[in-house]
């Protein structure tokens, strides 16, 4: 792992500089990205979310969503993973102001999801050729959290997929494939886990 000494040097853009500084606040970042397939090297993100939590409060009013312009046409085959098409998309945004605008947002705040790692890892892409760095923020894995609080060697595996733990918890399915409801409904999953 390199140092904040190679990220200050790689950073293109020091308005970000704030990305490199340890957070020591108690707020995190639900984040969700639909994106056209689940290959970080080469799918691209159509839409992402991202809401902010404060000790056991979600800020809806404090959020970010954004549609984002592919660059190439969505496939047959993409729309059946993410259920978006084209026309989902009239209005989307060019992929530099939204992820811009997303690291204002989310700022170096840890970030809280569902399989958050490979979010983490396409916005990286992004970031890498926009500022010159990877996105740094801690994260928080939702099925972690789950899997510590509801595992027992006496019963065996637990689910983890997404509609299991919203069962669990009884929280309702809100819709999934839709960036901000997936953000709102993981933001449910963290504070039920950590405050119940």
């Amino acid at each position: 792992m390199f140092g904040k000494f190679f990220y200050k040097r790689a950073l293109k853009d020091k308005e970000f500089y704030f990305l490199l500084e340890k957070y020591e606040g108690d707020e995190v970042i639900a984040l969700d990205c639909e994106t056209t397939g689940l290959d970080v090297l080469k799918d691209e993100i159509l839409t992402i979310a991202a809401l902010k939590i404060k000790k056991n409060r979600i800020f809806l009013g404090s959020s970010f969503e954004a549609k984002i312009e592919p660059t190439n046409k969505i496939d047959a085959k993409s729309v059946e993973f993410h259920l978006l098409r084209d026309c989902d998309l009239k209005g989307a945004r060019k992929p530099k102001e939204a992820i811009l605008e997303l690291l204002r947002f989310i700022r170096n705040r840890p970030i809280v999801g569902y399989y958050i790692e490979f979010d983490k890892k396409i916005i990286s892409r992004y970031t890498k050729e926009l500022i010159g760095i990877p996105l740094l923020n801690s994260t928080i894995e939702l099925s972690s959290l789950y899997h510590k609080k509801y595992y027992s060697p006496f019963y065996g595996d637990v689910d983890l997929s997404f509609d299991a733990i919203l069962k669990r918890l009884d929280i309702p399915n809100l819709g999934q494939h839709d960036a901000l409801n997936d953000a709102l409904m993981s933001a449910l999953i963290y504070l039920k886990l950590q405050y119940s």
